[in-house]
């Protein structure tokens, strides 16, 4: 027992750390710095305000993880993001496919409770800091649970609190609202009458109790369900983030007004389940129960800092380049009207570039605050340009790329903006991709790595010379095409199965990408009109007269013909996907995207590939065989599609085991080996609600083995369901030969895009 006798006062707890890097926020941005900055060895401090991480993603606001996949609704193929963020959400894949959120949570917690040197405190505000000239030099936070007050001193800070509290409170350089369309050239700058602020929102769960249930409304609830004029939209077959829209506060100050605007979030929300439960229109919500209703409003949109440069509207639909890229979006930009959920506009307009852009580094540190990184929704990018940046995915790729360069800053006694040119912001890039991420049309050599300077034996890659026919077939109702990676030189004959039932001609387009390196098919090359007569049921010849003079994907497009069926192959390759002109209602419109001129927006077509387990390629022959796949990859280029497969992949019906031996003329002393595999980059992975037809990627391995030049097993692994792989040996490994073995997939076919070694 402990007695305390009383006195005049007391104070709370004092605790004083120290730092070589401190994130504030707790999202999956300031989550991705904190983990990328304890992996690069810096001693970390993350600090969150909630007692749950995700920020919007957790189970607190329940909203799921999007980036530049869009639901797979956009031309991006091949454009989830890569590195800690995608871990995390391949992570969540195997142990979560059915979305739950708070599982989710657990995911999280596990990815930094499992750093060395990473501490994470929870439940802690930051409420002041403490500078010294245009530096932070400590924060002060206090924990409730803990009835403590930090200091918190680190010669590096990252603001990724959402609302930019570090930055506010270091009197950073800051916008909130749109800017005229006229400052930087923007035509989607929201003029007054749309508003200038994106609004928040709350989410709600129903679940059917097996039993009526009657529901009464607390008196704050909406009376008037007409006061919504979308009203109509409401259904008892929707709930979470199926309620995106109902979204409040774009004409109220998003910081200052957030009790307000929580208070009438939660009105509407009582208010349209009071109209599911009770106006008689919905008997089929008799057995339904309110089970959850957030906590936390999800909000989308407050202060944006300024850094060296600020990403504008022609960055993205120009998909400008950057020396200084460090991440890609590939969102729409996402505007909604301010009046949100009592809005009779659309509830969003969302504008899609052709393909991905590159997000410049300069976006990602303050230009005031010379040691204060910016992350997550703040970063410095215009209101319109934000419509895209927000996104929770793109934010956990720019928070990776914030906490490696901390390192480096760390490592060189360097400020934040010394990166931003030269030799070391290629150390930069190069450090970036052995974790993983992904730089459009960016590679840069790595001097450390051994790969490059070995001979490569390998298992005979997958040889395309058929896609064989499953035995299932769909009508050629809608415009379709086969996307596929071409070689330089001329096009192999290709063989379509199809039936007929009746005479027709079938057109055949071939197409291309107006801008190189991306998959949108917008420019046709060349076009075949080829006549089938009736009952013909066999394979059709389509010749192109095309000679590439450089790799590239290109797309097979068929137009629709009544009475045709395309023959499906239901084998799985990868980098080949089958794609239909079509639209996904969750972000277009429809299947075609036009806007005025003076927009500088592209006339867009979308071609969207089917979703897991939907998905299937045409039954077709290629003469000569395509050989998309070449163990050459392994040691330079993209680690996904891009311009080329740049995989080497295996097929199980081969004989033995899939194999790849790396072979130098001196022994080395290997300390780690890093693989980045096939985890289907073009399949979104949203984090809560939207469940998962599986809990791993097709083109994963299952097993892998490593050995030495002796043949000895020097590393192992299994049940493998992650994009990146890494081996650090307990002692330098020396061999001149290191064999890759793969002697269990999970699917047909697996896919290796890159292997690096180090000593």
């Amino acid at each position: 027992m402990e007695r305390v006798i009383a006195t005049a006062g007391r104070k709370v707890r004092q605790v004083n750390l120290t730092a070589d890097f401190v994130v504030a926020g707790g999202g999956l941005a300031g989550t991705c710095a904190a983990i990328a900055a304890a992996r690069e060895g810096l001693k970390t401090i993350l600090v969150q305000d909630r007692p749950v991480l995700g920020g919007n993603a957790s189970s607190e606001v329940r909203l799921w993880g999007l980036g530049a996949t869009s639901h797979m609704g956009n031309n991006n193929r091949w454009a989830r993001e890569g590195g800690i963020i995608d871990q995390i959400m391949s992570e969540n894949l195997w142990r979560n496919p059915e979305g739950n959120p708070v599982i989710f949570d657990a995911v999280l917690l596990d990815a930094v409770w499992n750093e060395p040197n990473l501490t994470v405190l929870l439940d802690t505000v930051v409420h002041d800091l403490e500078k010294k000239g245009d530096e932070i030099r400590s924060i002060r936070a206090y924990s409730s649970p803990e009835a403590a007050s930090y200091l918190i001193s680190s010669p590096l800070f990252c603001d990724a609190t959402g609302d930019g509290v570090l930055g506010f409170l270091a009197g950073a350089a800051f916008r909130i609202g749109a800017e005229d369309a006229g400052e930087f050239n923007e035509p989607l700058a929201p003029d007054q009458d749309y508003g200038e602020l994106l609004g928040t929102t709350i989410y709600f769960y129903s679940k059917d109790a097996g039993k009526p249930v009657t529901f009464v409304a607390p008196d704050f609830a909406l009376k008037d369900i007409t006061e919504i004029p979308r009203f109509e939209r409401v259904s008892p077959a929707e709930h979470g983030c199926s309620f995106w829209w109902l979204e409040y506060g774009g004409r109220l100050d998003t910081i200052k007004d957030a009790a307000v605007i929580k208070r009438e979030l939660l009105r509407v929300v009582y208010g349209i389940w009071d109209h599911i439960k009770n106006s008689g229109h919905f008997p089929e919500a008799e057995n339904l129960t309110l089970e959850w209703v957030g906590k936390v409003p999800g909000k989308r949109e407050s202060r944006r800092f300024e850094g060296d440069y600020m990403l504008t509207q022609a960055d993205i639909t120009g998909q400008r380049r950057h020396e200084d890229a460090v991440s890609f979006g590939g969102w729409a930009i996402d505007l909604h009207p301010a009046d949100g959920v009592y809005s009779d506009r659309p509830p969003c307009n969302q504008y899609h570039a052709r393909g991905i852009y590159q997000i410049p580094y300069r976006c990602l540190y303050s230009r005031d605050v010379k040691n204060l990184f910016l992350a997550g929704r703040l970063i410095s990018a215009s209101h319109v340009a934000f419509g895209s940046t927000r996104v929770m995915m793109t934010g956990g790729n720019n928070g990776q790329a914030v906490g490696v360069a901390a390192a480096l800053c760390s490592e060189q006694a360097l400020k934040p903006g010394d990166l931003a040119s030269g030799s070391l912001l290629e150390k930069f890039q190069v450090r970036l991709a052995r974790m993983g991420q992904f730089i459009p049309h960016l590679v840069r050599e790595d001097s450390e790595d051994l790969v490059p300077d070995a001979r490569i034996s390998a298992s005979a890659p997958i040889s395309v010379g058929e896609l064989p026919d499953s035995g299932t077939s769909h009508a050629l109702e809608n415009p379709e095409g086969m996307l596929l990676p071409f070689p330089a030189g001329p096009l192999p004959a290709l063989g379509i199965r199809l039936a007929s039932e009746e005479n027709a001609v079938l057109t055949f387009q071939l197409r291309r990408s107006e801008y190189y390196g991306n998959f949108s098919p917008d420019t046709v090359i060349e076009c075949r009109d080829i006549p089938v007569a009736a009952g013909f049921d066999g394979t059709l010849e389509v010749r192109f007269d095309s000679v590439l003079e450089k790799p590239e994907y290109l797309t097979v497009v068929v137009l629709p013909c009544d009475g045709v069926r395309i023959r499906e192959c239901t084998e799985r390759r990868p980098g080949m996907l089958l794609l239909h002109h079509g639209a996904n209602e969750k972000v277009a419109a429809s299947a075609l995207q036009e806007t005025p001129a003076e927009w500088n927006l592209p006339r867009l077509e979308f071609w969207l590939p089917r979703r897991r387990p939907d998905d299937r390629l045409w039954a077709m022959t290629f003469d000569p065989p395509l050989a998309p796949y070449r163990s050459e990859y392994l040691k330079s280029g993209f680690d996904r599609p891009f311009i080329e497969s740049n995989s080497w992949s295996f097929d199980s019906s081969a004989a033995g085991d899939a194999e790849v031996t790396f072979r130098w003329d001196e022994v080395k002393n290997l300390k780690r080996i890093i693989l980045f595999m096939d985890a289907d980059f073009d399949h979104p992975l949203e984090s809560v609600q939207y469940g998962h037809p599986d809990r791993v990627s097709p083109f994963l391995p299952r097993r892998l083995e490593v050995l030495d030049s002796s043949g000895r097993t020097v590393a192992a692994a299994s049940d493998i369901h992650t994009a990146r792989w890494e081996h650090r040996f307990e002692a330098p490994l020396e061999t001149d030969t290191l064999t890759l073995r793969f002697p269990e997939l999970h699917g047909t076919a697996m896919a290796l895009y890159r292997v690096r070694a180090y000593t």
